[in-house]
């Protein structure tokens, strides 16, 4: 593939390899096939590698996090992404973790919908804690002290399937629980499969970032966050493009 680039398509890809410290062979692709738009794409994604603040390996986690989210699902970006964090030291455990930690966020199912239900069906009176028993309201005090926060949602859940919620509530907390990645590294994966672009949940994001803060994150750390997870539309080329040159191939043939 190398022989096919240009004198400057080689710096261009030896300036995104120093920085990013990784290549995959879609982008050869794309500099044959459009060198400017990947010089554009170069000067986005490095600029948290060149400025940044996160650790190169953090960085991955949180890629590995975006990439392999419900929300999005991406084989290609998730393997890269594994690998480059092995590269930088993270564990099976760490990576594991990682995975727990963003399938969680099938619960925000019950986070919309329980309340439209509650709505729907007048379940008002089940948001007040007066209806609470005595282990419903344990569990609720369970849940903040190691949680950080609660949502009025989580009142109707508990209420109307006590059980269920207290299996969510173990799930939720479990990886707080193993102590394999520290609780502010746990609040910026939240962050960003929460404003990824495949989700954009809100309330999520103000809750994690509160989180964050409490745990001692700063708003550059945060920033560089929302700038790896902007780069999410880039998994785009790497799914479009090899297909992209297998029909142009096929039709040639």
């Amino acid at each position: 593939m190398g022989n096919r680039l240009s004198n400057r398509q080689i710096q261009l890809k030896k300036n995104f390899t120093e920085i990013n410290r990784y290549w995959h062979d879609v982008w050869d692709e794309l500099l044959v096939l459009d060198e400017e738009f990947f010089e554009i794409l170069s000067n986005f994604t490095v600029v948290p590698w060149k400025t940044g603040v996160l650790e190169p390996k953090i960085k991955e986690l949180i890629n590995v996090a975006i990439s392999a989210s419900p929300t999005h699902l991406s084989a290609p970006a998730t393997r890269i992404h594994i690998q480059n964090a092995l590269r930088f030291g993270a564990t099976s455990e760490e990576i594991l973790e990682v995975f727990k930690i963003v399938s969680i966020l099938g619960m925000h199912t019950c986070a919309v919908g329980v309340p439209l239900m509650a709505e729907e069906f007048e379940l008002e009176a089940l948001f007040k804690d007066a209806h609470l028993t005595d282990q419903q309201k344990q569990l609720k005090t369970d849940f903040i002290e190691q949680m950080g926060y609660w949502n009025g949602f989580r009142d109707v859940l508990l209420q109307m399937d006590e059980k269920f919620f207290e299996s969510y509530t173990d799930f939720l907390t479990a990886p707080l629980k193993s102590g394999v990645l520290e609780p502010k590294i746990i609040e910026f994966i939240y962050i960003a499969i929460d404003a990824s672009t495949t989700h954009l949940f809100r309330k999520g994001i103000q809750v994690h970032l509160k989180n964050a803060r409490k745990y001692g994150a700063t708003s550059e750390e945060i920033l560089e966050v929302f700038q790896l997870t902007s780069s999410l539309g880039f998994d785009t080329l790497l799914m479009g493009i090899p297909i992209l040159i297998e029909e142009m191939n096929k039709r040639s043939r």
